[in-house]
């Protein structure tokens, strides 16, 4: 499949809306808990048996990723977009099929290993595009897109609830509801794929940086660079940090207020973990959009220096006032949120457009091992807190000094960040013909 190549006065504010299309879409991996409790009935599955799907699914999120962003590059975004489609949408429907008959291991392999895959290819199919359409705003564009990511369970919560209440909660109802998620996605996603374009020259809009001007580093020589290491170090560290309260979030702020004359209803924390998700999709453009103004490294040590010291006063205060364990757990939501849309600028910025989507890719075997680590270090040391008789926020005191620990590393990380050696740049030559292939005859 041959890149599609933008007609002369196509808009570039049209690609930002077909990369919302397939991220709104996969972003539904954060609303699998809605599934959780109907399977563990229906099937006779425990709690961590139900959550295997999801687990399954981020690693081959991080997986398709790092091993098919060349892909991506080479044969453009159309084809990413294509490919997650399928194998999304396909994942839903063998999960479908799986509910229908009561095996379980349809189920795992439809939504974790099918379905991953597409959350890895699509969740990069957009992001090199984007970047050589907007050189002059990458940090905005990829903030646009990644938003999508972080609002897709906003919609796909209610949504697949109401669906459940619908068709019924037994493994018939799970089965019609999976069906319609994935013919419903397949619909939304083909808009993405039908609506995205790549630039037709170097310099998309007159005015703006080419995006072969600069340091252009392959993937190849990307991943043999210290810079790589410290991003990704700064990413898994600001990922864990956050994970660690995302997947926590309700029975955290029940158990920090439980001792008090106002505990946390039910119902006040399902509302504190929307508005976590809320600060989440707001910190992805927000603070993204903010890194064109101020700097990468710089809107990276806020995530991690300001990050920590929201975690410190959390550890030390927070169980006295609701407003601002609630404010604190905000911020640090939206610096999470900001640290996914912001690092494929971040690339962009060390390594150039030439192959930022593979690298980007290659990069995001952090978020799979902060998705471990950052729930491991929350809930094994609450756990151990609980044996030995500790209750309320002391369950979780040690945990979020750890966390002030992690945040330390990534922001040590992120000032040794430097630029590339010259031994890594792309060849002028090299790029030039690289540049040239990638033109159809009409343009040239």
């Amino acid at each position: 499949m041959s890149p599609p190549i933008a007609p002369p006065g196509w808009s570039r504010w049209l690609v930002p809306p077909a990369a919302l299309s397939v991220h709104l879409s996969i972003g539904q991996a954060y609303a699998w808990s809605v599934f959780k409790p109907p399977l563990e009935s229906a099937l006779g599955l425990s709690g961590t048996q139900s959550a295997l799907p999801f687990q399954l699914a981020i690693v081959m999120l991080g997986l398709s990723a790092a091993f098919g962003g060349t892909l991506v590059e080479h044969n453009g975004p159309r084809w990413a977009m294509t490919v997650a489609l399928v194998c999304f949408s396909s994942g839903f429907l063998i999960s479908a099929l799986g509910a229908a008959v009561e095996q379980y291991w349809l189920i795992v392999l439809g939504y974790g290993f099918v379905g991953g895959i597409g959350l890895g290819i699509g969740y990069i199919s957009p992001v090199s595009t984007l970047i050589k359409w907007f050189p002059d705003r990458p940090g905005m564009a990829t903030g646009i897109a990644i938003m999508g990511f972080g609002g897709g369970a906003l919609i796909a919560s209610p949504w697949s609830a109401q669906m459940l209440e619908s068709f019924g909660s037994d493994s018939s109802g799970i089965a019609l509801a999976f069906l319609v998620h994935g013919l419903s996605y397949a619909v939304f996603m083909t808009l993405g794929v039908l609506l995205v374009r790549v630039p037709r020259g170097e310099r998309p809009v007159a005015g703006t940086p080419s995006d072969v001007e600069g340091v252009q580093v392959s993937a190849r020589s990307a991943v043999r660079t210290p810079q790589f290491w410290c991003l990704w170090v700064v990413l898994c560290m600001n990922v864990t940090a956050g994970i660690g309260i995302l997947e926590k979030a309700a029975p955290m702020i029940k158990d920090f207020f439980a001792d008090t004359s106002t505990p946390v209803s039910a119902s006040a924390a399902a509302g504190f973990v929307a508005l976590l998700s809320a600060a989440n999709m707001a910190g992805r453009i927000g603070w993204s959009s903010t890194s064109d103004l101020v700097g990468r490294k710089n809107v990276y040590r806020l995530y991690l220096g300001v990050g920590a010291l929201m975690y410190a006063l959390i550890a030390l205060i927070g169980d006295s006032s609701k407003p601002l364990f609630v404010l604190c757990a905000l911020v640090i939501l939206s610096f999470y949120g900001g640290g996914f849309a912001t690092v494929p600028a971040y690339l962009k910025d060390l390594f150039g457009a030439y192959q930022v989507g593979a690298i980007h890719g290659r990069l995001l075997t952090a978020w799979s091992t902060a998705g471990v680590l950052g729930p491991l270090i929350v809930n094994w040391i609450a756990d151990r807190q609980e044996e030995a008789g500790k209750h309320g926020s002391s369950l979780y005191t040690l945990s979020l000094f750890i966390m002030i620990g992690l945040l330390a590393v990534g922001f040590v990380a992120n000032e040794l960040v430097r630029p590339v050696h010259v031994r890594h740049h792309v060849p002028a030559q090299r790029k030039a013909a690289d540049a040239e292939r990638q033109q159809p005859e009409s343009a040239a």
